[in-house]
């Protein structure tokens, strides 16, 4: 690279997807001149320093900011009203802000009323990630292939939108834009429902007696070990998105409690149509996604 997209990048947060960036970044060298670390969790932060994941780390957020030409926030979307609130007057003119939070109409709410006029914000989603979190389960190849969804403020330019591409890209992912709204839906159904589903399931099975709760775990099958994964997910994270993105979800939830009855129905009175054709529909969604190399 002729010259690194951002002299100074911070990350705010060296958890899963924060420390597969700084991996992603040693693999990508020259995407950045020098990359700083600040984490409120102490033991994070000094996990970070003994992994050697950046070239600096700070112990205040307002010192990570000061200079650096860009800033992305990688913490649990509850925490960027304050996080903004603190960083906000600290960011140099033309600071590039981004973000991977899961929601972004309340992001763009939340963080937007702490910058100055001349703060470049441009929110952005890796759609990518694992069960797993803190700063060791980093993934250098984590984000290849995978796609990351911007959705740019008002007060972002070309130029920032560019750069945030630019970065993602390095690392191996695609994007895409899009308006605020637009993407918490699309999420809302290919994430945020899939998780509260299962978060749901698995209460349900360890709300069973004890004899039949072992039995389920003892003897679970692939389709229930898949939404376990899906379900050791970080709760603070997802405590978060399904708050900060309740219309939409709820809005899907609706609707697939719909399609849910109607199945049900269906089972009920023997309907193997309804049945084959759901199922099929199902196959077909696995294998454009199969086919799109997005599984």
């Amino acid at each position: 690279m002729a010259e690194p997209v951002f002299n100074t990048l911070t990350l705010i947060g060296i958890g899963h997807i924060g420390s597969s960036i700084a991996r992603g970044l040693q693999a990508a060298p020259g995407t950045v001149g020098c990359l700083r670390i600040y984490d409120a969790n102490a033991d994070h932060l000094n996990k970070a320093r003994e992994l050697g994941l950046a070239d600096e780390y700070h112990r205040t957020a307002r010192e990570a900011v000061s200079g650096a030409d860009g800033v992305i926030l990688c913490t649990p979307v509850g925490t960027f009203a304050a996080l903004a609130a603190e960083i906000g007057p600290h960011l140099a003119p033309e600071t590039v802000l981004s973000d991977v939070g899961s929601t972004k109409q309340s992001v763009i709410a939340d963080v937007s009323p702490h910058l100055r006029p001349d703060t470049r914000f441009v929110p952005a989603h890796p759609r990518a990630g694992t069960e797993f979190s803190g700063p060791t389960s980093g993934l250098a190849h984590l984000f290849q292939g995978r796609w990351c969804l911007l959705t740019p403020t008002e007060a972002a330019t070309d130029e920032a939108t560019g750069k945030i591409e630019a970065l993602w890209a390095s690392l191996g992912a695609r994007t895409a834009r899009m308006s605020p709204a637009h993407h918490d839906r699309v999420t809302a159904i290919v994430s945020h429902l899939p998780h509260l589903i299962a978060f749901t399931i698995c209460g349900t099975a360890d709300d069973l007696a004890d004899e039949i709760r072992e039995e389920v775990l003892q003897f679970a099958a692939s389709g229930f070990r898949d939404f376990t994964r899906i379900a050791a997910s970080d709760p603070v994270m997802w405590r978060d998105i399904f708050i900060n993105n309740k219309d939409a979800l709820l809005e899907m939830f609706a609707r697939f409690s719909e399609d849910a009855q109607a199945m049900a129905r269906a089972v009920r009175w023997g309907d193997v149509d309804y049945i084959e054709d759901r199922i099929n529909r199902s196959r077909k969604i696995r294998k454009s996604l199969i086919d799109i190399k997005q599984a």
